[in-house]
This record gives structure tokens, sequence and C-alpha cells, in this order.
């Protein structure tokens, strides 16, 4: 009965990881529900202001802001990246897979270092080469505006001290609730060029248009930026939460299939276990009454 009894044991345990696998899931589907609630509503403002930049941008010509200048105080470039993570694991291969993103664009960009938003990519890159300036957590939260002011304040004032002089971010993309795609893009300097092609890209197209800009164009570019900004920001922060909840959901639910075909092979080991314990106790009870007969 020792095999039986050690069977019974891992399937206690499967049990109770079921237990587990099942309330994240419930809580992941909740919280996916919420998030694509509001992704839906950032989604037209996260949009908008990529096009009305490109609208007030194209027709501007060359225009003298240090948002539009890539080169740095002392002439070297050096890029800050954003890294969008979670602050929580058991979400299959989202945290993983912008780990990759982000190594592939550090080995493309000049002098790169990292801004990272989230615990687990905190926990990844402090074992990296790359130097690591700052550190957000949300605490696995919904992201508020005011989550993404702060990060855009501290991303606008040093870029404008020259602590960096390219910004990019890299988030996951949620293009369906089965397709979560990790995405690099480039906030600063803004690039009317890249954003023609993010246009193009998507089957869209914007004309230049004209615009008088008072008092100045610099002081208008100045104003409009920091706000491009923190709405980029905020956008990435949305679709990241939502895609999160979806990786989590998604790798729940497959645990929780995978536990429950393991704990029917143990069901079965445990049937057979018993069924070859009660046979051998009936046996050994025959043997004995034949024994006391004789």
């Amino acid at each position: 009965m020792a095999n039986s009894r050690d069977v019974r044991l891992r399937m206690r345990a499967i049990r109770q990881t079921l237990q587990i696998t099942k309330a994240m899931n419930l809580i992941s589907t909740s919280k996916l529900r919420k998030g694509r609630r509001v992704l839906e509503d950032a989604v037209p403002f996260f949009n908008r202001i990529q096009t009305s930049m490109f609208d007030i941008l194209s027709g501007a010509g060359k225009v003298r802001s240090e948002f539009f200048n890539p080169q740095g105080r002392d002439g070297n470039i050096r890029t800050a990246i954003i890294v969008v993570t979670s602050d929580k694991g058991l979400a299959g291969g989202y945290n993983a897979n912008i780990f990759r993103e982000v190594t592939r664009l550090c080995a493309e960009v000049k002098n790169p270092i990292l801004i990272l938003i989230g615990a687990i990519g905190y926990r990844y890159f402090i074992h990296s080469p790359y130097l690591i300036i700052e550190n957000f957590s949300y605490k696995s939260r919904l992201p508020e505006l005011d989550d993404a002011k702060e990060i855009a304040d501290y991303i606008i004032s040093q870029y404008s001290w020259g602590m960096f002089n390219q910004v990019h971010i890299v988030y996951t993309h949620m293009y369906s609730s089965i397709k979560l795609i990790p995405t690099a893009r480039q906030i600063l300097p803004v690039n009317a060029g890249l954003l023609q092609k993010k246009f193009e890209a998507e089957g869209a197209k914007r004309v230049e248009l004209q615009f008088e800009y008072w008092p100045s164009q610099e002081i208008v570019f100045d104003t409009l930026v920091p706000l491009y900004v923190k709405g980029i920001i905020y956008g990435a922060l949305i679709e990241a939460y939502t895609s999160e909840q979806s990786a989590r959901m998604s790798a729940m639910d497959e645990a929780t299939k995978n536990g429950e075909d393991m704990l029917n092979v143990l069901q079965i080991n445990y049937n057979r276990a018993r069924q070859a314990g009660i046979t051998q106790e009936m046996t050994e009870i025959i043997g004995g009454s034949s024994a006391i007969a004789q």
C-alpha cells in the first residue's frame, strides 16, 4: 500500500495546485475584461495623438527644438529604452518575449540604458550588462494617466538635461487575445518619417498640412511633445497590462488542463494500486484460511 499512499499524496498536491490555477484564471479573466474596456477607450486617444502630432509636424519644416534633435550635448548618442514588464510571473512567455525584444534592440542602438517598469523586468536585467537608471512598479494594478505622467515627466526632464538623447519603449501589443506581439517604437526625438512609415504599414495615409504657429514653432512643440510622450506611454501601459492578463489567463488555463490530465492518470494508477493491494490482502487471507483448515 506504500505505492498507493504515494500516489494519493501526489493527487492531493495536484488538487491544491489546481485550486490556485483556477483562482488565478478567474482573477485574470476579470482583470482582462476591465483592461479591455479601458483599452477600447484608450486606443482612439492613443492613435489620435500620433496622427495629430504627425499632422502638425509634417508641415512645420525644420523645427529648432531639442525634441527633434538626436544629438547629445557632447555629440554622443545615448539611448534610453523603457521596458514594460509585469510585477508578477506565471504569465507564460509574456515577459520572456519582452526580454528577447529588448536584447535585440540593445544590440542595434548606441549606448543603451534601461528604464524599467515592472518588478520582473528589474529582477532579470539587474543581472545584465546594461545600465539601469530607474525602475517603476505599480503592483500589477490597472495603469492610470497619472502613472504615465510620472514616467513621462521623468523622461522629459532627463532628456532635456542630456542624460540620453534617444528614447524607445518596448511593450506588448495586444493584436488579439491569442496574438500578443512584443513591440519596440521610438518616442524621442520625434520623427515624422517614422510616424509616416507606421501609418503606411497599418494601411493609413496622412497628407501634409500647413499650420501657423503662435507665438512660435518652438514654444508650440515644447508644449505639445510632453503631452505626446505621456499619451504614448499611457497607451503602451494599457496595452501591456491587458496583454499580461490575457497571457496569464491562457497560461493558467493550460496549467489547469495539464493538471487535470495528470490527475486523471494518477487516479487510474491509484485505483490499480488499490485494487492490487486489496487482491493481495484477499490472497493472504485465503491462504491463511487454507493453512488453518489443514
